[in-house]
């Protein structure tokens, strides 16, 4: 029996509708791609840059891409897959909003994730500690973090509206990993991770 999928991973799963086809973008092991493929039956494909977790998720048999998210999506046709996923590695590429446009120019809906650093402890240990933050979704010291890019939901919001982008669907996990009515309420504040479903706006939607 397989292993259940990471609460919000399973969100991801829950918005992708069977049959479709997927590209998951920092796909990792393949661990949502595999899921996907078994049982929504997805038309799913894959890009990694990391060899280790390349492999792995090749040895799942998974048709997936060794690439830089940074090099763009170049090789990808307009509206060519249903939906983009890009799963914690929004903050860990050198141009997020260019990405952000190329996932939603490729896909008709993008679904992307990432740590929330306005969350209450981020804020705590930065403003009495004075350090840079640690917490589950961002366990790296300063000098040897992936993260270049670090966000609040509040800038995310800010970025999608300055740039067209319609929000679809949020949710917010506390640090239980949890969807709360209090998340919903102070997300922000509350909120460990943040999972977006989006669109670009059409014409008339646009303000």
């Amino acid at each position: 029996m397989s292993q259940p999928l990471r609460p919000d991973l399973q969100i991801i799963a829950d918005w992708i509708r069977p049959g479709s086809r997927v590209l998951d973008l920092g796909c990792g092991e393949g661990e949502l791609l595999d899921y996907l493929r078994r049982e929504k039956q997805v038309q799913g494909y894959g890009i990694e840059v990391d060899d280790d977790r390349l492999a792995a998720a090749i040895r799942r048999g998974l048709p997936v891409l060794q690439q830089d998210l940074d090099q763009g999506l170049r090789q990808f046709a307009d509206n060519s897959v249903d939906t983009v996923v890009l799963s914690l590695t929004l903050q860990a590429v050198y141009y997020p909003r260019e990405l952000l446009l190329e996932m939603l120019r490729v896909g008709r809906e993008g679904i992307v994730t990432f740590p929330n650093m306005g969350h209450w402890r981020a804020r705590w240990q930065l403003g009495v500690t004075g350090r840079m933050p640690m917490t589950d979704v961002l366990p790296h010291s300063w000098y040897d973090t992936p993260n270049i890019h670090l966000c609040t939901i509040d800038d995310f919001d800010a970025l999608c509206h300055d740039n067209q982008i319609a929000v679809l669907e949020r949710r917010v996990l506390d640090d239980r990993r949890r969807n709360t009515a209090a998340n919903r309420v102070w997300p922000n504040l509350l909120g460990e991770v943040a999972l977006y479903r989006c669109a670009l706006r059409q014409p008339e939607e646009k303000k």
